[in-house]
């Protein structure tokens, strides 16, 4: 009979705890990972198609494509894996490959208007909207994997599930974060020169 109050008395204090709270939400983040993870995948794999198009170009620029293959080689050479969102460092260095990456593709965007012959060209062009749409769909899915972290750190940090989570070791995630933080929050620098 002890036994019986016993186990019923876990059982009740587990269900108030938050622990299947935890489970829930883990898996939530892990499954917004993978999407975020699925899109980066999509831009890398675009990336080859890309500078093949524009290497047709005769004149165009090779240090902003040398520049694009390197950052997609970087940003590829990442282990992304599902136990990085529990690394805040690990996961920094990822973010800040792919970082790299959506710069260095958008300096090639730039330059490439440049070039009206490569404007011309329908498959550069479809494969300009697929990259378009492959940005957005990143966007998308880091603001799904963003909520889901918030949601499981929300629970990490709060009475009583904080508890459970020191019990069972549930660290806060990391969570994606703007690159050039300091950049952006200094005003803008308007001249408007002196003629």
């Amino acid at each position: 009979m002890k036994r019986l109050i016993a186990t019923l008395a876990t059982v009740l204090v587990l269900t108030g705890c938050g622990y299947n709270d935890f489970q829930r939400l883990d898996e939530q983040t892990k499954s917004a990972w993978s999407e975020v993870l699925n899109q980066y995948q999509r831009r890398a794999d675009l990336v080859p198609n890309i500078v093949a198009s524009v290497k047709g170009e005769a004149n165009f620029e090779q240090e902003t494509l040398t520049k694009v293959v390197e950052a997609r080689a970087k940003a590829t050479s990442i282990q992304a894996t599902p136990e990085l969102v529990n690394n805040p460092e690990a996961f920094n260095k990822f973010q800040q490959a792919q970082g790299e990456l959506s710069s260095a593709l958008s300096r090639l965007m730039v330059v490439a208007e440049r070039y009206p012959q490569l404007q011309a060209n329908q498959g550069f062009r479809d494969l300009r909207v697929t990259l378009e749409g492959t940005e957005n769909r990143i966007t998308v899915a880091r603001n799904q994997y963003i909520q889901a972290v918030q949601s499981y750190n929300v629970l990490a940090r709060s009475f009583p599930t904080n508890l459970t989570a020191k019990v069972f070791s549930y660290e806060p995630k990391p969570t994606f974060s703007v690159q050039n933080e300091a950049e952006i929050s200094r005003p803008p620098t308007v001249d408007f020169g002196n003629k």
